[in-house]
């Protein structure tokens, strides 16, 4: 196994021919200018599994055609916001007028245009543990989004229920945190209690715990991911529709038809004729003239983009969130 240049981090653990092919461009390109470096940042930065990946991929290509960038984490000014964000607060508080025991037909605050109630109501009756684990999702995401309280807040941090903390697809815990000892017999429920979905199509099992600790407020499906929590916490393990996590069922949330568009699209600037199924003129233009530095970063964006909507079996593997065997052992 080769392991791959740190330009690959978000997208492959080992090289392939075609990702040594591109790599063999940068070489011959010599050293990058700091400009080339942004650009190239960006790319790596870049998961589809993002609820902005759509922009994203337009502020690369746009990166690309003028050699530079001043996108990328903490360039949005201070007081501005997504439309995502928003939801984000409404959930937390749902869930947390729920665990305050107000009952979930009279929160009339609204989810996506849609009641909370009717979200809510996916929970059942109230039991201590439904509001333990209730608890543990508003952690999780309270967590990523900063509010009411900063993210920098020692008190909102979040304790990972089954993932190792820092190694996400390889460490699992084999034991109850020291965070969640007093209610060990809530935190081993939470563990075993199995969601039966699918994994790329195939029959796969998700652990909840697992599920609450891959719940990202930043992905494409949070709601249906939120809903399939709630579901289970509920008590109904078996969804309509697979939980997406990063790296997992992302063909199932990812902007297929247009990621594809735009592949096409890289693949023609780099002197591939068109495909019967056309390309992206406009995004052509914004490329303007291809040169060697352009064409490696399209291939590159080309290559980033498919491997995360084909992921290698080693990526599969990494991010199938099997969980360790105890798991499924009944004390």
């Amino acid at each position: 196994m080769t392991s791959p240049r740190a330009w690959w981090r978000n997208c492959a653990l080992e090289s392939d021919d075609e990702m040594r092919a591109i790599d063999a461009m940068e070489d011959r390109l010599g050293a990058l200018s700091d400009k080339t470096v942004r650009v190239r940042e960006l790319i790596s930065s870049l998961e589809l599994c993002h609820h902005k990946a759509d922009r994203w991929i337009d502020n690369i290509i746009h990166a690309i055609g003028a050699g530079d960038t001043h996108r990328g984490l903490g360039t949005r000014p201070a007081d501005a916001q997504h439309p995502a964000e928003a939801v984000w607060t409404q959930v937390v508080a749902a869930l947390t007028a729920w665990c305050a025991g107000s009952p979930s037909a009279l929160i009339d605050s609204t989810i996506e245009g849609q009641p909370a109630s009717l979200l809510l109501a996916r929970l059942g009756d109230r039991t201590p543990l439904k509001e333990w684990q209730v608890q543990r999702v508003i952690e999780k995401v309270r967590s990523v989004i900063g509010w009411p309280q900063s993210i920098d807040d020692p008190s909102a941090r979040y304790t990972w229920l089954l993932l190792g903390g820092e190694a996400h697809e390889a460490g699992y815990r084999s034991a109850c945190p020291q965070r969640y000892q007093e209610h060990e017999s809530f935190w081993q429920t939470t563990a075993r209690t199995m969601i039966h979905d699918t994994d790329a199509g195939d029959a796969a099992e998700l652990s909840l715990a697992l599920a609450i600790d891959m719940l990202w407020p930043c992905h494409r499906s949070f709601i249906g991911n939120l809903e399939i929590v709630l579901c289970a916490i509920g008590g109904d393990v078996h969804p309509r529709r697979p939980f997406a996590a990063c790296g997992r069922n992302i063909a199932a949330v990812a902007n297929l038809d247009r990621t594809e568009r735009v592949s096409r699209t890289l693949r023609v600037f780099r002197g591939e004729k068109p495909s019967r199924d056309g390309v992206d003129g406009q995004l052509l233009d914004v490329l303007g003239a291809p040169s060697p530095v352009k064409e490696w970063l399209a291939a590159s964006l080309d290559k980033t983009m498919r491997l995360q909507i084909h992921p290698p079996q080693s990526v599969k593997a990494a991010s199938a969130l099997i969980g360790p065997d105890w798991i499924r052992v009944r004390s």
